[in-house]
């Protein structure tokens, strides 16, 4: 009689453990699932450092005609030092894309690719130019 109720009480016990274990397996599941969907949607993203200041973004631009000339709509990306100066851009546009590297003494390096052709421009700090075609 003794070792029927100990069997029966381990029978039960694995029971009720085995229930636990198959609810939180199903539970891990579907968050692993959900976490699969979710997308981050917006019209741009920024991110800050601990002082709030803007380090990085990117951003939609609808597009602009200025002093005659229309800039198609595009999207950029920009790394921003701590002074507050764009460090790298990254460019996509309907009639092409570029990069741009720049330091805070005023010199870059770009890269451009438009459907009018592509180019690489560099400036050093003391102004002089190059730019380099095909």
């Amino acid at each position: 009689m003794k070792i029927q109720r100990i069997a029966i009480a381990v029978t039960i016990i694995n029971l009720i453990l085995m229930i636990v274990l198959l609810t939180k397996m199903n539970a891990a599941t579907a968050q692993k699932e959900q976490n699969n969907l979710q997308v981050v949607r917006g019209n741009g993203l920024e991110i800050t450092d601990k002082q709030g200041k803007i380090r990085a973004s990117i951003t939609f631009h609808e597009a602009v005609v200025k002093d005659g000339v229309t800039y198609p709509a595009g999207v950029l990306l920009r790394l921003i030092n701590t002074k507050g100066q764009p460090s790298v851009k990254i460019g996509a546009a309907e009639d092409g894309g570029g990069l741009s590297f720049a330091n805070e003494a005023d010199g870059y390096i770009q890269l451009i690719a438009k459907e009018s052709g592509g180019f690489l421009k560099i400036k050093n700090p003391d102004g002089k130019e190059q730019v380099i075609k095909p």
